[in-house]
């Protein structure tokens, strides 16, 4: 085996480096993957700008990336579900297993969770890759590596759908067009949706949303006063959003969900932008009895929003602006960072 482990490594503010690293053996459970695809994601340059997301602080170096695929290079001995040669999409998070989160299916909120690129917990940007077997997803003939990291973003996409209940005949409102908030188009759409809108304040950015298949589309005038805006959604509306997903996470984009939404409907927030504590109307949602949910990463959605994208043939590489190579790492993340053309940016470890 190749001696090479390139590796990138966050050493503080703007202080991310390319190093060599040691391989790792696998464990009797784990598999050793050769590195194809990493995306970078937002919380990868939330850690590079400022060291931390709330609680979460880098205090020592740390291994960057989570959004991955691979080919496996090596099994544990009791590894049954994988074999050499398999490409694998790498669900970046392992949870303890035994817990009372764990044993009902809700293991995303293991207090134990292992999650790529959190700290303290190293991530996957490396030429090698140990990870456990189990969340590991063999990718058929057809699709990419590329696709394959992509079922990160996908699964947060599925996993917002699925906390919104939406499914045929739904009408949803999208507050952003970035890359969650796209992806979660994709799946919306997938899911059954009747009508999508999707607002943002960059019209190239909705003008993507609709080559993907969003029905209607709305850019935001920040000097518009929030009645404002509800008033232009509920106009462009045929009907008024049954779900509404917040993909933003700004205190602005929290209120307008709930505004936005129908009486009775469901507001989901995905975006993590904000502070600790902002302001709702919270009045607001109880009268009109608006549940408000929140979502946190995924849960048992990797195998659906990989169905998604082998048999349902949703075009989730058409989010990939940029692709680098692992050596050009740093100008992979400078150009995510600064670029605001750059939706999101893809590198290539092999």
């Amino acid at each position: 085996m190749a001696k090479d482990n390139l590796t990138a490594v966050l050493h503080g503010i703007h202080d991310l480096r390319l190093e060599q690293t040691e391989i790792e053996e696998p464990g009797d459970g784990e598999v050793l993957i050769k590195m194809g695809c990493v995306g970078i994601c937002g919380s990868d340059i939330h850690y590079l700008v400022h060291g931390k997301i709330g609680d979460f602080v880098v205090t020592k170096p740390m291994i960057i990336g989570h959004e991955a695929s691979g080919t496996i290079c090596k099994i544990g001995k009791k590894v049954k579900n994988l074999k050499v040669g398999d490409r694998v999409a790498i669900e970046p998070g392992t949870p303890c297993r035994l817990c009372d989160f764990c044993k009902k299916g809700n293991y995303n909120l293991c207090e134990d969770m292992v999650f790529c690129a959190t700290p303290p917990y190293d991530g996957n940007l490396r030429r090698y890759y140990k990870h456990a077997a189990d969340f590991c997803f063999k990718l058929p003939d057809h699709m990419s590596l590329e696709e394959g990291a992509l079922l990160e973003p996908l699964s947060v996409g599925v996993h917002a759908c699925k906390r919104g209940n939406i499914g045929i005949g739904s009408n949803v409102l999208i507050l952003g067009a970035g890359p969650i908030g796209l992806v979660t188009l994709l799946a919306a759409k997938a899911m059954g949706a009747q009508t999508v809108i999707v607002t943002d304040l960059r019209q190239d950015r909705l003008d993507h949303a609709k080559k993907l298949g969003a029905d209607k589309t709305l850019c935001l005038d920040p000097k518009s006063t929030e009645k404002e805006n509800v008033e232009k959604i509920h106009k462009l509306a045929d009907t008024k959003p049954d779900v509404t997903i917040d993909a933003c996470g700004f205190e602005s984009s929290v209120r307008l969900a709930i505004y936005a939404t129908k009486t009775g409907g469901t507001a989901v927030i995905v975006g993590m932008g904000m502070p600790d504590e902002i302001k709702v109307p919270l009045m607001n949602a109880l009268c009109r009895e608006i549940d408000i949910r929140g979502v946190f990463r995924y849960v048992n959605d990797y195998s659906d929003a990989l169905e998604l994208v082998s048999k349902k043939g949703i075009n989730v590489k058409s989010i990939i602006t940029h692709r680098y190579k692992l050596e050009e790492t740093l100008q992979a993340f400078e150009t995510s960072r600064t670029n605001k053309d750059a939706i999101k940016v893809m590198i290539t470890c092999d």
